[in-house]
């Protein structure tokens, strides 16, 4: 019984301790990285091919049918795990319930339901688009209801192609609906407050690393409560992360914060430079 406690404790602590660092490098490689450089030249030509709505939907498009190609072959890999871990894991856990903190899960695990994710995805909606109401006030309005069906029909897809079936206690399959939505979610409207605010560096950082741990938290309550095998958990998480960028990418395209680097100014020999190369 200690174990599901413990576990419960690394589903907190790991995201908590990991995801900063992970965070902190990626912003940096993002800043100075040579490949984002050229993925941000590539942008920069779709917004000006198809302008920045039309970029944005090819961005969103595409990166769905890329999501689905990568996260295909991961569910057929991991489902041939399900014999020898997730029914295990699945025993494990169905033997050591206990009334208490099952009760706590079957109330923290809702919180990546469609239900209140839609309550949640309308507020936010209404809020940052009054809250962009000098500016593209359409965008939020957009992005948040469109953020929902995104991840809602992606995940159908994905669960259709790969058919792995589900626990006997649920109906939950691959990839977790419940952790792509938390992250699908509560990712867009991070990324719609981050470019409502100007929000430090450490902030924006301190708010990632809240969104790991709330959708690792909900990935550890979805296999106590049996909803889900446990590698359905895993690529939920990765299935998430992958179409919350994809989402996120296609926001920053829609608002014009994706833009061409700036060419570096050219150089001019001055008459000492001459001098001293003998030129």
């Amino acid at each position: 019984m200690t174990i599901v406690y413990l576990l419960a404790v690394l589903a907190v602590l790991v995201p908590l301790l990991v995801v900063p660092v992970l965070a902190s490098r990626w912003m940096s490689a993002v800043a100075t990285g040579r490949t984002a450089e050229r993925f941000r030249i590539a942008l920069a030509g779709l917004t000006a091919a198809f302008g920045r709505v039309g970029a944005a939907v090819v961005v969103l498009l595409a990166g769905c049918a890329a999501v689905v190609a990568v996260c295909w072959p991961v569910g057929e890999a991991i489902s041939r795990l399900e014999p020898h871990v997730d029914h295990r894991v699945f025993d494990y856990v169905h033997a050591h319930r206990v009334g208490f903190w099952e009760d706590v899960n079957l109330f923290i695990s809702p919180i990546g339901d469609r239900y209140p994710l839609k309550w949640v995805t309308v507020v936010a909606a209404i809020g940052f688009a009054i809250a962009w109401r000098r500016r593209r006030w359409w965008i939020p309005l957009v992005a948040m209801p469109l953020q929902f069906v995104v991840e809602q029909y992606t995940q159908t897809i994905l669960a259709k192609v790969v058919d792995r079936g589900h626990p006997p206690t649920d109906l939950g399959t691959y990839p977790s609906g419940g952790c792509g939505r938390v992250l699908m979610t509560f990712g867009t409207i991070l990324v719609l407050a981050a470019l409502t605010w100007r929000l430090p560096r450490r902030v924006l950082i301190g708010l990632v690393t809240a969104l790991a741990v709330l959708a690792s938290v909900e990935g550890y309550t979805r296999i106590y409560a049996e909803k889900h095998w446990l590698t359905d958990v895993f690529g939920g998480w990765f299935f998430g992360t992958l179409l919350t960028g994809v989402m996120v990418l296609a926001v920053l395209v829609a608002d014009g914060r994706v833009r061409r680097p700036a060419a570096p100014a050219p150089t001019t020999t001055t008459d000492d430079d001459r001098m001293l190369t003998g030129t």
